[in-house]
């Protein structure tokens, strides 16, 4: 099994000789999709979500019916390898995959209330969760937490409750763009105080695996 953090909310899994990338957004490297047997997108966001990125690929593409809509009137050529998802549905992608929740975090009462799901994936024994913009929580026990750091719709106190609530061993700090490094000095000083002794929290390089 091998977790690889790219850019911001991007994330590539591999485990028995299957390759996913979950969110290529805009802060995604060019060749983030190389060799991916599919991708995965949580919502339309364009850091979880880039038409060029999409373009020049090849793997099947999984994701819920607003982005689908969006990728056939800008990737057309896309169209094809789409798949719409569901909240609830479990995926054979050569490994499990499960779907998970469908709203977006509130970003402010006033904005449009968005689409999300998450995923849970089942990398032989190891439960990995992504959950895109939403702190909906997976129905199923979680070994790596994908856990968002810093966005419009979250307080360092939302990231704490949402890891506690999940409460995975590992939980790997992601969407880290919109943070200066002080103030992910600052969140990760908060996590490793408030999370239990058993819940390590740690945020590592864009390129870099997890250990």
């Amino acid at each position: 099994m091998r977790i690889t953090k790219f850019g911001h909310a991007c994330v590539r899994l591999e485990h028995a000789g299957v390759t996913l990338v979950v969110d290529p957004g805009i802060f995604a490297d060019a060749d983030v999709l190389e060799g991916a047997d599919a991708v995965l997108i949580t919502h339309e966001h364009a850091d979880h979500y880039q038409p060029e990125l999409l373009r020049a690929g090849t793997a099947a593409i999984h994701t819920i019916d607003a982005v689908a809509a969006k990728i056939r009137a800008e990737v057309p050529e896309a169209a094809e390898r789409l798949h719409v998802v569901e909240p609830g549905q479990v995926l054979d992608l050569g490994v499990r995959v499960e779907v998970v929740g469908e709203k977006h975090a509130v970003i402010h009462p006033d904005l449009p209330h968005f689409d999300n799901s998450g995923y849970l994936f089942d990398l032989g024994g190891t439960a990995v969760f992504h959950p895109g913009d939403a702190l909906t929580l997976p129905q199923a026990a979680v070994d790596v937490l994908l856990v968002p750091s810093s966005a419009p719709w979250l307080r360092s106190a939302d990231a704490v409750d949402f890891a506690r609530a999940v409460g995975a061993p590992t939980n790997l700090a992601i969407h880290d763009r919109i943070y200066t490094e002080f103030a992910h000095g600052v969140l990760e000083t908060q996590m490793k105080a408030l999370l239990g002794t058993d819940q390590r929290y740690l945020r590592i390089a864009d390129g870099a695996d997890l250990d």
